[in-house]
């Protein structure tokens, strides 16, 4: 298959990346560590692009586009650390929502999210070890699942406005993230799917978030490169530039190989969710196992270019540092992904 972004994707992209190097600087990823929110005015922008309302339908008031459309845009995203919730909101709670286009409230939500007044978040509730929720901490809009995904089991999606779910502060790597656990008392007046549905909606959901997230650890993993590459030009030892060693050379050229191999299996996820293909579920496991180890072994290979320092307040390494340490284990590590490869695999022979 030969598969190439049109004219129009490259621009959109270009156009967003020129706005996040602009409006979403160190300075301002700085200030976002030590006040999070969930929606700045660079989350108004972004709506009035239509990278929020991206995954809308057009009568919506969204661009009714896909994976494919919204992956790269995502990319950039993680090439800033972007602080607001794009990926939770535009990626996650927004297709969900289109899923339950049916009923009037999901059309007005999807309408106020393409409109940037809205952000969300997506998880899952258990009784007894409840798991902290990426941007549930300050959303306006929760989307959560009861009774667990297994077969069998008696699975329930429900649509929560944030007024009426008590949500704890739990401390995170990445303070931008914001994370939360959700408390509220499910009711049938919430309650949007059930049973095989719901299974199937949160399978989708599921893999379009390891999707979305390694395509955010692209970005994070090029921005890494980078910023180890100028660094190893100005750092001098021994009379001359670090970047002169050849054991530096290699340790940055590796990263750089494992991108470019992670990026394409990423960008075919995309295309295989968008087009419904048999083994969309392993291509997405796939996307984010490469992009995982991509971005694990760039953090690694950074701090080691840079030093200890790499990790100080002082250093803008430590912002990318911490958003790639934990979306590499957002949504299934590395050896997660594999491992349900190699199930499939199995399952299949």
């Amino acid at each position: 298959m030969h598969f190439a972004f049109s004219d129009q994707q490259t621009e959109f992209r270009d156009v967003v990346r020129q706005l996040l190097a602009r409006e979403c600087t160190t300075d301002h990823l700085r200030a976002a560590f030590e006040h999070p929110a969930a929606r700045t005015p660079r989350w108004d922008t972004l709506a009035r692009m239509g990278v929020v309302g991206l995954s809308v339908p057009e009568s919506l008031g969204g661009l009714g586009l896909g994976m494919v459309d919204l992956v790269p845009l995502l990319e950039e995203a993680g090439r800033v650390a972007l602080p607001e919730p794009l990926l939770e909101t535009a990626a996650l709670v927004a297709p969900l929502l289109v899923e339950l286009s049916g009923p009037a409230p999901s059309q007005e939500w999807l309408e106020a999210i393409a409109a940037g007044r809205v952000a969300g978040a997506v998880g899952s509730v258990a009784a007894r070890h409840p798991s902290p929720v990426a941007g549930a901490d300050g959303a306006d809009l929760l989307v959560l699942a009861t009774g667990g995904t297994g077969p069998g089991a008696d699975t329930e999606v429900h649509v929560v406005e944030a007024s009426a779910v008590t949500v704890r502060s739990v401390s995170s790597l990445d303070p931008t993230r914001r994370l939360g656990i959700p408390h509220w008392a499910p009711t049938a007046q919430t309650r949007v799917l059930s049973g095989a549905g719901a299974r199937a909606a949160l399978r989708r959901n599921e893999a379009r978030a390891a999707v979305a997230t390694a395509a955010e650890l692209l970005g994070l993993t090029e921005r890494m490169i980078t910023m180890s590459a100028a660094y190893a030009k100005e750092r001098r030892q021994f009379g001359q530039p670090i970047g002169g060693f050849q054991a530096v050379k290699h340790l940055l050229a590796g990263c750089q190989v494992r991108l470019e191999f992670a990026r394409p299996v990423v960008y075919a996820a995309a295309w295989a969710l968008d087009q419904a293909e048999p083994a969309w579920w392993r291509a997405a496991s796939s996307a984010k196992a490469s992009a995982s180890d991509a971005a694990t072994e760039a953090a690694r290979v950074s701090l080691q270019v840079h030093g200890a320092i790499g990790y100080t307040w002082e250093c803008d390494l430590h912002l990318f540092l911490k958003r790639s340490w934990a979306l590499a284990e957002a949504w299934g590590s590395a050896v997660d992904h594999r491992a349900r490869v190699l199930d499939s695999l199995l399952d299949e022979a």
